[in-house]
C-alpha cells in the first residue's frame, strides 16, 4: 500500500453494489488510467460501509476524505478537483442538514461520529476477499493464541466474564452455552453458524458476512476449540449471494493457508467448515428447526429439553450462534473480558450493531454501545425523520418478534433487560422507524401477517392462532371491528405466548400487543368511529381539500392515478369523493398540507353473515 499516495476504498455491498459501484468503479478506473494516475491511485472494493442511505460512497485513505452519492458523470470533475488540483469535491461530500456546509472528514459525520466499531471494526477498510489485508488488522491473532496458548476452560472463561451475550435475539450468555457443549461427551461435536437473518428490514448479519467474512471464520474456529468440534457449518439464506460468494472464498483460502483443516495454525487442532443454504424460512431461524433443515428435513422446531448442547446437529451436541456474536470473538480473546466490558452496562456488556431503516434520513448500518439512549440513535446517528415537518411516532425493535416503542419512552437505554420493559425485544437489530403518517394497526397486522405466514404449523397456537389474530386485525382495518376486539385480541396474544412451541409462536403476538399498549386509541378509532387518522386503512378515511390553504400548484392534480382531483391553476382544487380510490397520492404530493384526511364518506364493506354467527372466517 506504500506505494500508492491515495486509496479509493468504495463500498461494494449489496446496497452499493444495487446503487451502482460496479458502474462507477469502472467510470473511475478509466478516468484514472486516462489522466496517468493509475499507477499512483489504487481502487480497493471494500464491503458494506454502512451508510446504505447514500450509496454508492468511498472513502480516499488516508486523508479519510468521504464521498457519497457518486455516479458516473460526476466521477471525471472528481478526479480532476481532488487528485489533479488537489481540492476535494465539495459536490459530493455529506452536507449538514441545519447548517447546510459539507463535512469531509467520515468521522465528523453525525452518522460515523456516534458509533464505536467492534463487530464492523474491518467494515469499509478492507477487501473482503484478501485474507492478507484481514490478518494486517490482527486478523487470526485471537485463533493462533486460542489454539496454541489456551485450553477450552480459558476461552470459556474469558468468554463468560465478558459477558458476551447472544445478539441473534435471545441474547443468552454465550460462554455458557460454550461451557455447556464442552461438557457433553460425544464422538462429534458440532459448531453452527446461523446467517439466515428472516426479520423485514434486517441486514446486520449479511453485510458482516459480505464485509469481513474472516471475522466470522475466525470466531468459529475459537468456538470450535471451546467446545471440542471437529466440523463446523455456516447456514446462510440463498436469497444472499454475495455474502455466500465471499464466505466460500475466504473458506477456500482458509483451507489452502492452513487455517481451516489439519493441525490449524500449527496446533494440534483440526477444524473444517462448509456452508449449507437455506430456502429462506423464518422458522429456521430457530436452532432446532435450523439444525433439521441442514440434516435435510423440514425446518420445524422441537420441543427442548434435550437442548442442543446435548443432542443438535445429527443428535450430536452442537452450539448454534448468529453471525454478529461470533464476529466479537476474536477481539474479546485478543484483548481480554476487561476490555469488552469497558462498553455497555453490567447486564448488557459490549456493543449491538443495528439496522436502521424506514422513514429516518440516515438508512445503514450502525454500532453503538450498549446503554446509549435509543433517542441518540434515531436522531443524532439517523438524522430523525426523512420528512419536512413530519413528527416521529414509534420504532419498531426487533421485527416480526418485536414491538413498537413510542416517542415518550426514547429516552431508555438500549439493553436487553430495557427494552424487554418496553414490551419489545432487542432481537437481531431490526429498527424500523415510523413518522406520524403511520397506521398502527396496520403496523401490527403486517408483521402479524409475515409470522403467520412464516409460522411452520407444528403447534396449534401458533399456526391457528396467529391466523384468527391476523383476521380480527383484518376486519378492524376494513371496517368490520367490533367492541371487545381489542379485549380478544389481548386474550389470544396471552394464550398464544404462554402455549406455543418455539420463540416464532411465543413472540408473534409481541407488535399487537405494544401497540395496544400504546396506541389503543387507534384502535378505537377503527373500530367505534370507522376513521383511520393516518389514513392508510382506505376503508376508513377520506380525503378533501382545504380550500383556504390550497395553493392551486397541480401537484395533487397530476399525481391522482383516477383524475379525481379537479381544479384550474392558482386556484382551489377539489376531490371528487365518487372517484376518489384513498391512495393517498396527492397528499404525499401535495407540499402546503392542505389535504386533510377525515373519516370515510361511504361505507364501503358489508358484515359478513358469519359474524352473525360468531363464527370467524
Amino acid at each position: 500500500m506504500e506505494k500508492y499516495r491515495a486509496n479509493l476504498l468504495m463500498c461494494a455491498g449489496t446496497g452499493c453494489v444495487a446503487s451502482g459501484t460496479p458502474k462507477v468503479r469502472d467510470a473511475l478506473k478509466a478516468e484514472l488510467e486516462k489522466r496517468g494516475l493509475a499507477e499512483e491511485i489504487k481502487i480497493v472494493l471494500t464491503g458494506c460501509n454502512g451508510f446504505c442511505a447514500e450509496g454508492p460512497v468511498m472513502l480516499v485513505y488516508p486523508e479519510e476524505i468521504f464521498y457519497q452519492n457518486l455516479t458516473v458523470e460526476e466521477i471525471p470533475k472528481l478526479v480532476e478537483e481532488h487528485f489533479l488540483k488537489g481540492r476535494p469535491y465539495e459536490k459530493l461530500m455529506f452536507k449538514d442538514i441545519e447548517k447546510k456546509h459539507a463535512i469531509p472528514l467520515m468521522n465528523d459525520i453525525p452518522f460515523f461520529k456516534h458509533q464505536v466499531l467492534r463487530v464492523l471494526r474491518n467494515k469499509g477498510l478492507i477487501d473482503p476477499e484478501s485474507i492478507e489485508e484481514y490478518i494486517a488488522r490482527d486478523g487470526y491473532m485471537a485463533a493462533a493464541k486460542a489454539l496454541n496458548e489456551m485450553t477450552p476452560a480459558d476461552i470459556i472463561k474469558i468468554i463468560k466474564d465478558a459477558g458476551l451475550r447472544g445478539r441473534g435475539g435471545a441474547g443468552f450468555p454465550t460462554g455458557l452455552k460454550w461451557e455447556f457443549a464442552s461438557k457433553s461427551e460425544a464422538d462429534q461435536k458440532y459448531m453452527l453458524c446461523n446467517g439466515d437473518e428472516g426479520d423485514p428490514g434486517a441486514f446486520m448479519d449479511r453485510s458482516v458476512m459480505e464485509a469481513d467474512p474472516h471475522s466470522v471464520i475466525e470466531g468459529m474456529i475459537i468456538g470450535a476449540k471451546a467446545i471440542g468440534a471437529s466440523k463446523g457449518v455456516i447456514y446462510v439464506r440463498a436469497e444472499y449471494p454475495l455474502a455466500v460468494e465471499r464466505l466460500q472464498k475466504a473458506i477456500e483460502i482458509c483451507t489452502e493457508s492452513g487455517i481451516l483443516g489439519d493441525n490449524i495454525l500449527g496446533s494440534d487442532f483440526s477444524f473444517d467448515l462448509e456452508i449449507y443454504l437455506g430456502a429462506g424460512a423464518f422458522v429456521c431461524g430457530e436452532e432446532t428447526a435450523l439444525m433439521r433443515s441442514i440434516e435435510g428435513q423440514r425446518g420445524m422446531p422441537r420441543p427442548r429439553p434435550p437442548f442442543p448442547a446435548h443432542k443438535g446437529l445429527w443428535d450430536k451436541p452442537s452450539v448454534l450462534n448468529n453471525v454478529e456474536t461470533l464476529a466479537q470473538i476474536a477481539p474479546t480473546i485478543l484483548n481480554g473480558a476487561e476490555w469488552y466490558r469497558t462498553l455497555g452496562t453490567e447486564k448488557s456488556a459490549g456493543t449491538k450493531v443495528f439496522a436502521l431503516t424506514g422513514d429516518i434520513r440516515n438508512v445503514g448500518l450502525v454500532e453503538v454501545p450498549m446503554g446509549i439512549p435509543l433517542r441518540t440513535i434515531i436522531y443524532d446517528i439517523g438524522g430523525g425523520i426523512n420528512k419536512k415537518k413530519k413528527k416521529f411516532k414509534s420504532v419498531q425493535m426487533g421485527g416480526p418478534s418485536g414491538g413498537c416503542i413510542p416517542e415518550s419512552l426514547l429516552d431508555i437505554p438500549v439493553t436487553y433487560e430495557d427494552i424487554i420493559k418496553t414490551g419489545a425485544i432487542m432481537g437481531s437489530g431490526g429498527m424500523v422507524v415510523m413518522d406520524e403518517d403511520t397506521c398502527m394497526v396496520s403496523t401490527a397486522k403486517f408483521f402479524l401477517e409475515f409470522t403467520a405466514d412464516e409460522s411452520c404449523g407444528k403447534c396449534t397456537p401458533c399456526r391457528v392462532g396467529t391466523r384468527v389474530m391476523l383476521d380480527m386485525l383484518t376486519d378492524i382495518t376494513e371496517g368490520r371491528g367490533r367492541e371487545g376486539d381489542i379485549e380478544t385480541l389481548e386474550d389470544l396474544s396471552r394464550d398464544i405466548i404462554a402455549t406455543s412451541l418455539c420463540g416464532l409462536g411465543q413472540t408473534a403476538p409481541n407488535p399487537v400487543l405494544s401497540t395496544i399498549r400504546y396506541f389503543r386509541h387507534e384502535y378505537e378509532a377503527h373500530i367505534k368511529e370507522h376513521w383511520c387518522h393516518a389514513g392508510i386503512c382506505s376503508n376508513l378515511c377520506s380525503f378533501h381539500i382545504n380550500e383556504e390553504l390550497c395553493k392551486g400548484c397541480g401537484a395533487c392534480l397530476r399525481g391522482c392515478p383516477q383524475q379525481a382531483v379537479v381544479g384550474e391553476k392558482k386556484k382551489p382544487h377539489r376531490i371528487i369523493q365518487e372517484l376518489c380510490i384513498q391512495c393517498r397520492t396527492c397528499y404525499d404530493a401535495c407540499k402546503f398540507g392542505s389535504i386533510e384526511i377525515r373519516p370515510a364518506v361511504r361505507k364501503k364493506t358489508t358484515e359478513p353473515a358469519a359474524k352473525d354467527e360468531g363464527v370467524k372466517q
